[in-house]
Parts: C-alpha cells; structure tokens; sequence
C-alpha cells in the first residue's frame, strides 16, 4: 500500500475555508501547541509500518484531537499541518467534518471522522463518527446515525436547500480492501441537531433500468483504477466516470475500470436528476473536468509527493 500516495490524497482534498479566525492570542497558543503534538501522530496512522504503532498512533492523536478541539473557539483554528486528516467546512460553515483513515492490515480498513458544530459561543459540541461499514450488507440502502456511519474521507461536501431543508452531499474515498476501492456520494442532514447519513435525493425516472431507490451511490472498482466523481462548479452538475468490467464480468468488483464516458446527476426540486450520458463523445484521458486542486505547482514540487488519485 502507497502509504505517501494517501496522505497526498487526503492533503488536497483538506479544505480550510471558514470566513474569519476568531480566536484569541491565547487560544492560539493553546491550539499551536496541540496541534504540533497532534502532526507526528497523524503521519504515523499513516506511514507506520507497524499495525499496533498506527493503532496506538490513532488512539493517542482522537484523545489529543478532542482535547484541542475543547478550547473555545477551535472551529476556526485550520489544522494546517494535520496533512493525512482531510477535515473541510459545510458551505454554510454549519460543522466542520474531520475524517481519515486506519490501516489494520490490507484487508481491513477503518475510517475515523468526527463532525463539529459550530457554537453561537464558541464551545464544544462534537460528535464522534463510527465507522459500520463491515456490518451493513447493503451500503446502498441504508439510512445512518453517527454510530452506524459509512465510512469514507470526505474532499468535497455541497448544500443545498429544498423546502427550507438543509441537505448536505458529501463525496468520499475508501480505500476498501487489497481488491477493490470506494468513492461514495452520500447525504446529510441533521433532525433534533443529529445527523442522519443517507436519503432519498435522486431521482432516476430519466432511466427505468436503474435501480430506481438508493440512499446513497456506492462506486466499487479495481484497486489499481481512479475513475472520477467531482463536482463541476461550470456545469453545476456532478460528475461520475462510468464503471465497465474489463473482463467482461461486471459483478466482480474488482474488475471494474473507468471508460472515460461520463454519467451526472443535476439539482432540481430537492433531487438528483440522474444524467445518462453528460458528454456526446467520450473524453480522452487527462481532459476530463476536475475541480481546482488546492495547491499550487510550486507547492507540489517541493513536497515532492505523488499526485493523488483522480476525483
């Protein structure tokens, strides 16, 4: 497993976008030091090679993340050296969502995450994300609380409203297994301030020879593959590479492979309209949409880290 191809991976999909940092001297200080205990920890989840240093690596770094996150105010604090942890902001800077991952071995991976509110008075109000994904069967239909979550790293989370309903779409990664990876696009919304993963929010009449109910879309593929799930801010549409099998056995997973054709889903009266086919010609590789990467070239060159997977 490409240890640094993940921490790249989770490094340009972290977005810091709250409007202001309203903290004071003090709790700046406070929040530096933590988060300078906080980094060599996050890098060790990921880059040791030893199962039991990243699980003690991942036990210390949520008892020092929740301390840090107690201090008044850290909802504006941005984490900037937490590289391996993709943490980004609702775009109404309602919560902030940290996820990031846990490698037990090659056939088992965890997903860890935590949403955090923000508070009229800067306090606390965190709530843990427990990953549940090995014991639901359908990963497609179900609807989730917090302790049954489906775990993924989120890089990119949209909002729209619909009869004075907030719904959040967040789409993610997941690693999976030694055979096959995930890109998940999946739902939030929050009843009596809890959050509830999943929903029905597409619509796929345009079709009838898809399955017609799904909570949220579940993309499985070849482990060595990187089809594209983005969202085109131009197009306001978001955009998913086809999946065809390159055995010609589309129910093994782990044969699946983008084709450069490209499937969508476009917001309209509180759904996403299913879009068979987004581009009259399949698009050669590398010219596909992609949304704008976090980091300059500059940047990139001197990290000296391998691009990340495609979205």
């Amino acid at each position: 497993m490409n240890k640094i191809l993940v921490i790249s991976f989770a490094l340009l999909f972290t977005l810091n976008n709250a409007t202001a940092q309203h903290f004071s001297k003090e709790e700046h200080s406070i929040l530096k030091s933590k988060e300078d205990s906080l980094q060599p920890l996050s890098e060790k989840i990921v880059m040791a090679i030893n199962p039991a240093d990243r699980l003690t690596a991942d036990s210390f770094f949520t008892k020092i993340l929740v301390r840090a996150l107690k201090t008044k105010n850290s909802f504006n604090y941005p984490f900037d050296s937490l590289f391996a942890i993709s943490k980004i902001y609702a775009p109404d800077s309602a919560f902030r969502i940290y996820t990031w991952q846990l490698v037990i071995d090659e056939n088992k991976i965890r997903q860890r995450g935590a949403i955090q509110m923000k508070t009229a008075d800067g306090s606390l109000k965190l709530i843990p994300l427990i990953d549940n994904s090995d014991n639901i069967s359908k990963l497609q239909d179900s609807i989730a609380n917090n302790k049954s979550w489906i775990g993924a790293i989120y890089y990119k989370v949209l909002m729209n409203k619909f009869q004075d309903k907030k719904i959040y779409t967040l789409l993610g990664y997941d690693e999976g297994n030694i055979r096959i990876s995930r890109k998940i696009l999946d739902f939030l919304h929050f009843e009596n301030e809890e959050p509830i993963f999943g929903g029905a929010y597409f619509d796929y009449s345009s079709d009838t020879s898809h399955i017609q109910y799904e909570a949220r879309h579940v993309m499985e593929f070849k482990k060595e593959a990187g089809p594209r799930l983005t969202y085109d801010e131009e197009m306001k549409m978001i955009i998913m590479e086809h999946l065809v099998s390159e055995s010609n056995e589309p129910t093994k997973k782990w044969t699946l492979v983008g084709d450069g054709d490209y499937e969508g889903y476009k917001w309209e009266k509180g759904k996403w309209n299913y879009i068979q086919k987004v581009f009259t010609q399949v698009i050669p590789e590398g010219k596909a949409p992609v949304p704008e990467q976090f980091l300059d070239k500059k940047e990139n060159d001197k990290l000296k880290v391998p691009k990340a997977p495609n979205d």
